[in-house]
């Protein structure tokens, strides 16, 4: 066998362990859950077993899916809108020592702080609408950004730096060219963390004041002691999630092709 050929092949058996290998681990999380639910006389009010959940899954999708719709574009939203405002902030800081010395200390702190208890601040300031939950899955997922992405912006080779000043490169071109290409692994790193902070900053802001969402079908089945609906509404969150955790995925690799 040529050495392209096994180069292809072990290639294809990684891809396939990184496949089956969580799938495999997730079945049997799920075998394990139904023995332990059939063999350990469990109430299903306390936990039903998988079939009941996939039965709700499949008997009231078309409800499931018009409550998760809400909670994908307002999370997915709040993302997109933190991602553009941390880089914004995290070249600012970069780039002006004053903001920097300035505006990092209380970044640092920010994210020492339980955001979640300030989510009534938001419902105070901005009503108990989508415009509350959209300013605090922001809040939320916006602080790891700005320092994942600040550090990548800084932690640049100094030699590249001395290089790009003696062909007297501009601001532009070395960020263009050098610090955005080397601050890109960590960027997409603040970006997977965001993209999952955003989804919960809205299910927060569901349980407080939503209508519709998931968040408000989890707080309306737990108290009709519904847990097989609860379960299958946390199961379409987590396909959710593991959509915009691929979506962010994907557009790395997009973009780290770009740049080599």
């Amino acid at each position: 066998m040529t050495r392209p050929a096994t180069t292809s092949l072990l290639r294809r058996l990684v891809w396939l362990r990184g496949v089956l290998l969580p799938i495999a681990t997730a079945l049997l999380c799920l075998l394990a859950w139904h023995l332990v639910v059939a063999y350990g006389n469990i109430p299903p009010v306390i936990l039903p077993p998988p079939k009941a959940v996939w039965l709700i899954l499949s008997n009231n999708m078309p409800l499931l899916l018009q409550h998760a719709w809400p909670t994908f574009v307002e999370s997915l939203l709040g993302f997109a809108i933190a991602t553009a405002l941390g880089i914004v902030l995290a070249v600012a800081i970069t780039y002006s020592r004053l903001l920097r010395e300035a505006i990092y200390p209380h970044l640092v702190i920010f994210q020492l702080i339980p955001k979640v208890a300030l989510a009534p601040l938001f419902i105070v300031w901005l009503g108990i609408g989508a415009p509350s939950r959209l300013a605090f899955a922001t809040f939320i997922s916006f602080f790891p950004l700005v320092v994942a992405t600040s550090q990548g912006l800084s932690e640049v080779p100094s030699d590249m730096l001395r290089l790009a000043n003696s062909l007297s490169a501009t601001r532009w071109q070395v960020f263009r060219t050098i610090r955005f290409p080397y601050a890109l692994p960590h960027i997409f790193a603040g970006m997977k963390i965001a993209v999952t902070m955003s989804m919960i900053g809205v299910i927060v802001g569901e349980f407080i004041t939503a209508q519709r969402g998931l968040g408000y079908l989890i707080l309306f089945a737990g108290a009709q002691a519904e847990t097989a609906l609860i379960l299958a509404a946390v199961a379409l969150l987590c396909a959710i999630g593991l959509a915009q955790f691929a979506m962010v995925a994907l557009l790395e690799r997009v973009v780290r092709r770009i740049y080599g």
